[in-house]
């Protein structure tokens, strides 16, 4: 694969690929080039018939904070601007299904894809490690569906996806409160499949699953997972076009802005439910 991208690295060996976050937001954080580029990423490789399965990894410390907030920012002023009218809102609601589109773009491919999680994974990591077929984590690993704290309904695919991976106490719980947890309680409630010691062990693991999952005849793999996602294609795209009007209709709000505020400011916010 020759392409250069912005946020992520690809490279090739064997019939496995490894699709890296690279940022460029501080902790591989989800900017413009990122939304752009991950479905362009996934459909190149899921139509090279050389590869049968995709490993998807963070670069340094972290897998991944999430959305780039300073990044994304001048996208979202118009609708945050109060008493949006109409024209900003369907603005959003077009930005945010392209977004989701993004996402889908990984869970929709006929390859399967193996996710190494190691250190944060927060808010839109969480979305996205959703989307794949298997989850490993490191030790380390921290995670959380954060955006409740920021006055924000989930919207890019962890409330769309998660039912179909936690009982429902388990993704309430941490829709709910926003709160973060450790690799073993992920474990614990079915988040990942198995920890590792370190970011290297849980990386080797994806691949030595993924070189397991390419010696399989690759049409018959396609079909397995293609019956298993049928299962679920209603139901998410469902889900995914609510939470994209009510967002559209909701988002704005001084909570909002004040969760925003506090986050860049790394302080504690005072909702008013305003």
């Amino acid at each position: 694969m020759s392409a250069t991208y912005e946020s992520v690295t690809v490279e090739t060996s064997g019939h496995v690929a490894q699709v890296t976050l690279i940022g460029p937001g501080k902790g591989n954080a989800m900017g413009p080039a990122f939304w752009a580029e991950l479905p362009e990423v996934f459909a190149t490789l899921d139509a090279d018939p050389e590869v049968r399965a995709i490993v998807l990894a963070g670069s340094g410390k972290n897998f991944s904070y999430g959305l780039d907030l300073p990044a994304m920012g001048g996208s979202l002023s118009g609708v945050l601007g109060e008493g949006a009218s109409a024209k900003p809102r369907a603005e959003f609601h077009r930005m945010l299904t392209d977004m989701q589109g993004a996402v889908s773009a990984v869970a929709d491919a006929r390859t399967p894809t193996v996710a190494a999680i190691q250190g944060w994974c927060i808010g839109g990591g969480v979305d996205l490690i959703s989307a794949v077929d298997i989850r490993y984590a490191a030790a380390d690993a921290k995670f959380s569906v954060r955006e409740v704290k920021l006055a924000m309904v989930a919207d890019v695919g962890s409330l769309a996806r998660l039912p179909l991976i936690l009982t429902e106490g388990h993704l309430r719980e941490l829709a709910l409160t926003g709160k973060d947890i450790d690799a073993t309680r992920a474990e614990k409630i079915g988040l990942v499949n198995d920890v590792f010691d370190d970011a290297e062990a849980c990386l080797a693991a994806a691949h030595a699953t993924a070189a397991e999952i390419a010696a399989n005849p690759p049409l018959t793999v396609r079909g397995v997972k293609d019956v298993l996602d049928q299962q679920r294609i209603d139901r998410v795209s469902a889900s995914l076009r609510y939470v994209a009007a009510w967002n559209s209709a909701f988002l704005p709000s001084k909570d909002l802005m004040e969760g925003i505020s506090a986050a860049m400011g790394k302080r504690t916010p005072e909702f008013t439910g305003e």
